[in-house]
């Protein structure tokens, strides 16, 4: 493992109390926002969080806004809890990758479906 196993006990530590912490934000505009992963550097001094959200994107910008704001007192936050020589910086990151999975089970669905239209059209045929 090149970064070792801290960075990953680190990111999972993270991870649980951001996931406590963001819902009590008091700011209008961030939604229902789940942590998905925390990826931390090497030298633990930055840390991606990665988040999903529901809504339309016009909900999806502004809980990002929201977040970006939020960021001083989540560090803040992380800084109490979690004993560092460095409290990292923090990125928040959209996850994509749920949306891309719905999206490529949906196209399959789809694709699943044509053939049974056809199998279903030959036999009224016949």
């Amino acid at each position: 493992m090149p970064g070792g196993a801290r960075p990953e006990r680190v990111a999972e530590e993270f991870r649980e109390i951001l996931a406590e912490e963001i819902p009590r934000l008091k700011d209008p505009r961030v939604g229902f926002v789940t942590i998905t992963r925390v990826e931390v550097s090497p030298d633990l001094r930055r840390a991606s969080i990665f988040y999903t959200v529901l809504g339309e994107n016009r909900d999806q910008r502004r809980t990002r806004a929201g977040l970006e704001s939020a960021r001083a007192h989540l560090r803040v936050v992380l800084g109490h809890q979690v004993r560092l020589k460095f409290t990292p910086e923090l990125d928040f990151q959209e996850d994509v990758g749920l949306t891309q999975v719905e999206r490529v089970t949906q196209l399959l669905r789809e694709i699943e479906t044509k053939p049974g239209e056809e199998k279903d059209q030959e036999s009224a045929e016949a």
